[in-house]
């Protein structure tokens, strides 16, 4: 969806688009738009794409907020209840690069305030399904993602056509803050309103009101066409994750190529192969938990005695609020601190990318491994164990990023990215959270019916993410070996 189009004699600017800017760019001259500095409009702009972003990501984890509620009420099985959230993802994946198309073409505001729509009417009205029509509610969340996609892959677009280089860079991270802000406060929200009025219903009541709101906004304050830039900047977005690319204006194709071509380059990039693959367990792993989490936190306080089995309408959601702010702040915390510690060793290590990405990824496997043995007997140690198992999950999201753009050839990084995407969230978080409800429904069915059971089977069912997680870092370590060698050839 997103070509690479080069630079074009005298372009109608408000015509002229190259998808998302890229919030991180290789040295070089560049063609942009003479402006004496963004004006307080500019950054009121950035503030309501931000505030929408907040509650796109909000709608994104408010089932895992509620799930033990939403299992009960519908009489899913754990595989079922996977399931929920990868046909979200599937759809969130497969709509991202329509709509990255239609953004290249047509009008943003437009498809952003329809999107903003599309996702509020349908949360709100799956909040007024019966239980005998589950398989409309599964439908709902299919046709959220897509109303999803259509915000996550345009909005970043309009922010960095707003801001120069130097204000680009901050305003997009600060756009990009609001994903492990929004999903936290997922949790808390969900948890919060099944709290506050018995009923799990109203939390998917709650972000239409606050999306109609941003719609409002969205209507009143950015301009009905936004300058696009001439300079060929590009990225493509999709995914509980976001990336970014950037391509010189300086740089232009040698040779005409094909996509077929493109690809087959990339495939022998191993770097790129390995870090892919790096960045796919890391996903996996990131999927698994943002669903299962308060879920398998319950059953083990019922097996130990500390809360009694939900036989009421509404469960204890305490498990959801505690997570959601261990979410929000092992996300913050640990996007800077991978940043800075990069930024450090690359100073006495070439290879200091993917062997921190190769640690973090080891040491969270390690930690998440801990947090599923000692689950059954303190509950405490489980909590903190998986917030640093989310520390150093989140460590690597930027490294990532970094890796992509340096060992890839800036006319294939766009090319690059969509494969890195596709893959990640194929195998990664649209899978996980499906295959561990039906390992734990298969382990439930071959013993009888016991809340020991249904905690041992979430239990032994998690253990493949500590296992996919060493994997992962394998998979980093072998980028070490070949990352040298491919980040000489992209700079050729």
């Amino acid at each position: 969806a997103h070509e690479n189009r080069g630079l074009q004699s005298q372009p109608p600017p408000e015509e002229q688009n190259y998808g998302p800017a890229a919030a991180h760019v290789r040295q070089g001259p560049f063609v942009s738009v003479s402006r004496n500095g963004p004006a307080k409009r500019d950054y009121l702009i950035a503030a309501v794409l931000c505030y929408a972003n907040l509650i796109n990501f909000m709608d994104w984890f408010i089932v895992p907020g509620t799930l033990i509620d939403i299992q009960k009420y519908f009489e899913l099985s754990d595989g079922d209840t996977g399931l929920l959230q990868t046909v979200f993802i599937l759809c969130y994946m497969l709509a991202a690069p329509i709509f990255g198309y239609l953004g290249d073409r047509y009008n943003r505001k437009i498809i952003l305030g329809a999107g903003i729509f599309f996702w509020s009417v349908v949360t709100l009205g799956s909040s007024f399904i019966s239980e005998s029509y589950y398989w409309i509610f599964f439908l709902s969340r299919g046709l959220v993602g897509i109303g999803t996609a259509s915000y996550s892959t345009i909005a970043p677009t309009i922010i960095a056509d707003l801001f120069e280089e130097g204000k680009r860079t901050t305003m997009l991270s600060i756009f990009y803050i609001f994903i492990p802000v929004g999903s936290g406060l997922a949790y808390v929200l969900a948890a919060g309103m099944a709290d506050v009025t018995g009923d799990w219903h109203w939390a998917f009541r709650i972000t239409p009101c606050m999306g109609g709101l941003a719609l409002v906004l969205l209507i009143l304050l950015v301009p009905h066409r936004t300058q696009r830039r001439t300079a060929a900047h590009r990225a493509l977005s999709i995914s509980g994750t976001i990336r970014v690319a950037a391509e010189r204006p300086d740089v232009h194709r040698t040779a005409k190529t094909t996509w077929c071509q493109d690809v087959i380059s990339l495939a022998k990039n191993r770097s790129f192969v390995w870090s892919s693959l790096g960045l796919t367990a890391m996903a996996f792993v990131t999927g698994a938990l943002g669903m299962w989490v308060p879920l398998f936190l319950y059953r083990a306080q019922v097996v130990q005695g500390i809360v009694p089995p939900c036989l009421q309408e509404s469960c204890n959601s305490s498990n959801s609020i505690i997570f959601g702010g261990i979410t929000i702040g092992t996300g913050i915390l640990g996007v800077v601190a991978g940043a800075e510690a990069a930024r450090r060793l690359r100073k006495i290590n070439n290879k200091a990318d993917p062997l921190i990405c190769a640690t973090s990824m080891c040491i969270s496997a390690l930690c998440l491994y801990i947090a599923l043995m000692v689950a059954q007997t303190n509950i405490l140690s489980t909590f903190i164990f998986i917030a640093f198992g989310e520390l150093f999950l989140s460590v690597n999201w930027a490294v990532v990023t970094d890796i992509l753009l340096y060992v890839v050839t800036p006319r294939q990084q766009s090319t690059a990215i969509a494969l890195q995407i596709l893959v990640s969230h194929l195998l990664g978080d649209a899978s996980s959270p499906y295959l561990i409800g039906i390992i734990s429904t298969a382990i439930q069915a071959k013993n009888a019916h016991s809340f020991q059971w249904n905690f041992w089977s979430m239990q032994y069912s998690f253990i493949v993410c500590a296992f996919v997680g060493v994997f992962g870092g394998g998979f980093f370590l072998l980028t070490s070996f070949y990352i040298e060698e491919d980040r000489k050839e992209a700079e050729q």
